[in-house]
């Protein structure tokens, strides 16, 4: 992440990650303020074993941009609402990248849907995490028929 004040929105990320039995390591790697070890970070991320980034920013939010130059891993942006903007500079900023250094981006301030999109890219060839991943899914499924039942049976009943 840009800065230690993004761990709050990137710790979803951390958490389904943890769920779903992958290694997480968190960093704050700005792209501004540490050039140097932005660079030497994402030039080593391959080495050192990382399947895929997960980048975290607000502002100009050049941190997923340039990491994805730098690296041939996936890297996925996940814009922080940092600034007077609520975020969409940060979107505007990850999203909008040249053709040949793509960045996966998701919602503002969604970075556990960032943690589940690296488990499925990382499930891509680890049938372990695939099932994992899979597993995960259907109790979500589980959870949202649950709620939308009780619902239901509320709305049934009168309940407001």
């Amino acid at each position: 992440m840009g800065s230690d004040s993004d761990y709050p929105v990137m710790l979803p990320a951390k958490q389904v990650l943890h769920e779903l039995n992958i290694d997480v390591d968190i960093a704050v790697v700005s792209a501004h303020r540490m050039p140097d070890r932005m660079f030497t970070f994402a030039r080593q991320a391959e080495a050192e074993g990382y399947n895929v980034i997960i980048a975290g920013a607000g502002g100009a939010a050049h941190l997923p941009g340039m990491v994805a130059s730098l690296t041939v891993l996936p890297v996925i942006g996940v814009p922080v609402s940092a600034t007077k903007l609520l975020g969409q500079d940060a979107l505007l900023s990850i999203v909008q990248m040249p053709a040949g250094i793509p960045v996966a981006t998701v919602a503002i301030d969604n970075a556990k849907n960032a943690g589940i999109l690296a488990a499925q890219i990382i499930g891509a060839t680890d049938l372990a995490v695939r099932e994992r991943v899979r597993t995960w899914r259907a109790a979500l499924t589980a959870d949202v028929e649950v709620r939308a039942d009780k619902f239901k049976a509320d709305q049934d009943a009168g309940t407001p």
